[in-house]
């Protein structure tokens, strides 16, 4: 699966931002679609993720209340609307999509989208 970001930017506390990611390619067995953020020198951490098959959605504390995955299965197009940011919040946004084959998992990912947010 080939998934390519867009939305980042330069937003101001407390602002929104709109994050999407476009997947084609084999997509018929990607199962979870999900958004993670990383910033240097720590790890890759999920922010939310959502089962395609029902639309239940997780989400980190940190995004809880504030943040909303979606996707839209006609565009094959998983959003993140992220409200009330705060600088905690910049970081490389990824997508990923996690899809499910017989005898292993395939894990693929997009080349991130940044979001900064200033104080």
């Amino acid at each position: 699966v080939q998934l390519v970001e867009s939305g980042g930017g330069l937003v101001q506390t407390g602002g929104s931002l709109r994050l999407s990611c476009v997947a084609s390619g084999t997509t018929f067995r990607t199962r979870t679609m999900a958004w993670y953020r990383h910033n240097l020198g720590t790890l890759r951490k999920l922010v939310a993720r959502i089962v395609l098959v029902n639309g239940t959605t997780t989400y980190a504390d940190s995004a809880k209340g504030r943040f909303t995955i979606s996707r839209d299965s006609g565009t094959n197009t998983m959003y993140l609307q992220m409200n009330n940011l705060t600088p905690e919040d910049t970081a490389m946004y990824y997508c990923n999509a996690d899809s499910y084959y017989s005898d292993f998992i395939l894990h693929d990912w997009g080349d991130g989208t940044q979001v900064t947010v200033s104080s």
